[in-house]
């Protein structure tokens, strides 16, 4: 019997329970740190059941020897370990466990890596969150403090955490007022360009104005236009051995739903280099509103990106203005959140196509920015934290979903395939995850979705991802800009 391409394991209790550093609640024979227990941890027991149901190093399970990323994480290797540290909370409100991966997750992810690596080798934990986000808030709820002391009283091994960003950005009533310069990615960044190997070649040649994250399109514009779809990337992910990736599952409201693959953004050195979405309506040949916008859309546009290159070049009596400005917009023209507007809709023709570029970029690229041959790419693993998900207006301002989900396996693409479905979405009208079963120069993965499989705990979810009966799944709710249009029939 073939190994599945991904695994499922599910626990009742939909919760994270345990406090840092998430001890596990069993003497498991292979844990490297026998005698710290914490009962209430159930949250260690469903990572190691995926684990477990990958049947990775089989012989060995249930004895000290097992090591279930053997062939992946080897002695001696730089492991990076990418979680979700989107933010320091909830867009609305303070919440924040179904916002970024929970610590319990990482603690069992960072200890079956420990166990690979034979204690030679290095562990460093990194992301680079939204902008305006308080990096030290997030390590403080993630608990990430507590297991890097565990390791170094323990076990004399340093886990390093990396906080990718160069700049993080002050905030205030939607406008950013302030820009303060961070260290970023200790080894430094370098530009990737994909040429005719990205799919915004597509586009070349049709006069499509980018937009990226910040004010200044011309920026972005400069990095991607014909022949010429360049990426600025932080290096130490590159330049890692193994790349695992601890997503979070959510939806999302530019490419319907976030797990690995949308999660690149996070390895990129300057996030204006990224296009979100092209300006203007379909009508203009743009994906920014959705159709119909047209008189009002223009209008809005004419007033807003003036005033945004206005705050690229004037002082702080223009930021203030701003802000009183944008919530008198909010009233006119109505907000985000109510709203199809920057790109936030399922017409979104660009933002899939930036994430498929940076995951080839991870999977290919040298750190001197030439490009790997197919056949030699990057040692890839994926644990999604589904513990608690987040439906709706993802992936900061969602509702809270109870999923009590593990999903592990080693394919981005299959492990977002398998999402998807659990979330009761049909991966065929999700461009992020169907067009990397197109053939390409670089591919993304080997297989066909109809040969994909899965191993769960939940016999209902054993066996090929079509084959999963409707009243198993979840059935999230999307984002309001994707409802009626990527849901599976009930």
């Amino acid at each position: 019997m073939s190994a599945p391409s991904v695994s499922i394991s599910t626990q009742s209790d939909h919760e994270y329970r345990a406090p840092p550093p998430f001890d596990p609640p069993s003497a498991f024979p292979e844990s490297p740190f026998p005698g710290r227990l914490d009962p209430d941890n159930t949250v260690y027991t469903t990572v190691r059941d995926a684990l477990r149901l990958l049947q990775r190093d089989a012989a060995h399970i249930d004895s000290a020897e097992w090591n279930p990323l053997d062939g992946i994480v080897r002695p001696g290797d730089t492991v990076f370990i990418k979680p979700n540290m989107i933010a320091h909370k909830h867009a609305l409100n303070d919440d924040w466990d179904y916002v970024i991966t929970h610590g319990s997750v990482l603690r069992a992810v960072i200890d079956y890596v420990f166990i690979a690596l034979r204690g030679e080798g290095r562990i460093l934990v990194g992301d680079a969150p939204q902008t305006d986000s308080h990096y030290d808030r997030i390590i403080e709820r993630m608990g990430l403090g507590a297991i890097r002391d565990l390791y170094r009283e323990a076990h004399d091994f340093e886990i390093q955490l990396i906080d990718l960003r160069d700049e993080h950005w002050i905030e205030k009533d939607g406008i950013y007022v302030e820009t303060v310069k961070l260290p970023g990615d200790p080894a430094g960044s370098l530009a990737v360009d994909l040429a005719g190997k990205s799919l915004f070649t597509e586009f070349d040649g049709l006069g499509k104005t980018y937009y990226g994250a910040f004010y200044d399109t011309s920026e972005t514009n400069e990095h991607h236009h014909d022949g010429r779809h360049e990426y600025a990337i932080s290096r130490t992910p590159i330049e890692a051995d193994v790349f695992i990736n601890v997503p979070k599952l959510k939806t999302h409201k530019k490419c319907g739903l976030t797990v690995n693959l949308k999660s690149l953004v996070g390895i990129n050195a300057n996030k204006n280099w990224l296009p979100h979405y092209c300006i203007g309506g379909p009508e203009d040949g743009g994906d920014q509103f959705a159709p119909g916008a047209g008189v009002k859309g223009r209008l809005e546009n004419s007033i807003v990106l003036a005033a945004k290159k206005r705050l690229l070049k004037e002082g702080s009596l223009m930021k203030i203005a701003a802000r009183r400005l944008k919530k008198l917009g909010y009233r006119i023209f109505g907000s985000t959140e109510e709203v199809v507007r920057s790109g936030n809709w399922h017409g979104n023709d660009t933002v899939w196509r930036m994430c498929l570029d940076l995951n080839r970029i991870l999977t290919y690229a040298n750190p001197d920015g030439t490009l790997r041959a197919p056949g030699q790419a990057k040692r890839f693993f994926s644990i999604v934290d589904g513990i608690v998900s987040m439906e709706g207006n993802g992936p900061v301002a969602g509702t809270r979903k109870p999923t009590g989900l593990i999903v592990a396996g080693d394919n981005p693409v299959n492990v977002d395939a398998a999402c998807a479905r659990l979330m009761g979405f049909d991966y065929e009208t999700l461009p992020l995850i169907a067009r990397c079963f197109e053939e390409h120069p670089l591919p993304l993965v080997d297989v066909d979705y109809e040969t994909l499989t899965a191993a769960s705990n939940h016999e209902a979810w054993s066996g090929p991802l079509s084959d999963w009966p409707s009243d198993s799944l979840f059935h999230f709710k999307p984002h309001f800009g994707w409802v009626n249009r990527i849901e599976l029939r009930r």
